[in-house]
Parts: C-alpha cells; sequence; structure tokens
C-alpha cells in the first residue's frame, strides 16, 4: 500500500467517523480535538494515523467501517502501516 492510497482510506475513516453521532464524540474526547481542530488536521498524514489507530482499537469498528466502505477487513491496518508512526518494529 502506498502512502496516498493510505491517506485515503484514512479520510475514508474520517469522514465515516464524522458521521456517527455515538462515536464521533468518543474520538473528539480521546484525542482532546475540536471539530476545528480535526478540520485543521485532516491533511496531515500524522493526524490521519491517528485516526485509523482510533478506529483500530475496536474490531466492531473496522468491520462496520469496511462494511459500509466496501473495504477489505485487512485494510485499515495496511493502510496505518503506511502512515508515520505506523512502522512496525522487527526487533531481530
Amino acid at each position: 500500500m502506498n502512502r496516498d492510497a493510505a491517506e485515503t482510506i484514512a479520510l475514508r475513516a474520517l469522514g465515516w467517523l464524522a458521521a456517527d453521532d455515538g462515536l464521533f464524540p468518543v474520538f473528539l474526547g480521546s484525542t482532546g480535538a475540536s471539530v476545528a481542530d480535526v478540520a485543521a488536521a485532516a491533511e496531515r498524514p500524522d493526524f490521519l494515523g491517528g485516526v485509523l489507530d482510533f478506529l483500530l482499537m475496536d474490531d466492531a469498528w473496522v468491520t462496520a467501517f469496511c462494511d459500509a466502505e466496501g473495504l477489505a477487513y485487512t485494510l485499515p491496518m495496511q493502510a496505518r502501516a503506511a502512515l508515520p508512526g505506523g512502522q512496525v518494529e522487527h526487533w531481530t
């Protein structure tokens, strides 16, 4: 997965979160961001990585997002790995 595709998936995840009246306030509360902060940061790859970090905290959220967007369940994790801070550390 390239970075552009990862950012697109993260933006779709952000849109999905923003449309969920129950989950979006949880996202805002966990990040400490306001709606204005989210709008201002939505183009930053590090912020988009945080969006995917939040989504990936709950399998039910991943499933619901992927079902709504017609994506494979593995794509959010692959997208996260392609954004800053998402690289898996190999200690061997």
